[in-house]
């Protein structure tokens, strides 16, 4: 298989792209995902027939069909900012109304007071509102995840050495582990409920022991977060929401 091939799935009338991930890392197992913004991939282990592959992808297409059609709904509702105030943004899973306010002369800042997100800009630019926003949540997320993380240390015995954390905007990632052992965590995040972003967190710390999706990893996130498919789930529901820009 090349490194990066495709193939089209047809159900419905539709058909629907899918791109395939080649892995060579011993213990990957074959699993497909369905990313917000409507990408279709599948990991698939070195060694896999394309007997295997059709019959998987046969057997899931209409779940594929099904979590594309979900994403577009979620899509159709969901409505660009416009930085004004009156606006609802996610922190935390709650959702806080912005308050804008336009001070020529004093500085430029952002806080959240008495469930508001009050920002405070120098000229009338929407564009300003978001760099200041993410400039906030970015900050917030590096504070709050650092914290979160120490806080799920002391239980994952498989973690003998703290690992090094660092954030970067991906756009089908919640975190990744790298094989160095760096977890990089998705400031977006931050929007997410604590126990979301606990699940991320100790999903990745599972890939320190378990550097792939097989049996053995499933089993250490189970014992770790036994209700982790709640909070999976609940953290899709709401990936489109969070991500609108």
């Amino acid at each position: 298989m090349e490194e990066t091939s495709t193939r089209v799935l047809t159900y419905g009338g539709e058909q629907i792209r899918v791109e395939l991930l080649p892995r060579a890392r011993p213990g990957t197992t074959l699993r497909i995902k369905v990313h917000p913004d409507l990408t279709v991939q599948v990991v698939v282990p070195k060694g896999t027939t394309e007997a295997d592959l059709d019959k998987a992808l046969h057997q899931k297409t209409r779940w594929i069909w099904q979590k594309l059609r979900d994403f577009r709904v979620a899509q159709e509702h969901a409505t660009h900012r416009a930085y004004v105030s009156g606006e609802s943004h996610f922190y935390l899973g709650r959702r806080h109304l912005l308050k804008v306010y336009h001070q020529p002369d004093s500085p430029e800042t952002v806080r959240m007071l008495r469930g508001r997100l009050e920002v405070s800009v120098q000229e009338r630019s929407a564009l300003r509102i978001q760099k200041l926003l993410e400039l906030w949540y970015f900050t917030r997320a590096q504070e709050v995840f650092r914290i979160r993380l120490d806080a799920l240390l002391p239980s994952s015995l498989w973690v003998s050495t703290p690992p090094a954390l660092k954030l970067q905007v991906m756009q089908t990632q919640w975190g990744n582990c790298s094989p160095g052992g760096i977890v990089t965590l998705n400031p977006h995040l931050i929007k997410a409920p604590r126990d979301c972003i606990d699940y991320v967190i100790l999903h990745e710390l599972c890939h320190l022991k378990e550097h792939n999706h097989g049996p053995a990893f499933w089993a250490l996130l189970e014992r770790a977060m036994p209700d982790w498919e709640r909070h999976k789930a609940r953290l899709d529901g709401m990936a489109e929401m969070m991500l609108q820009k």
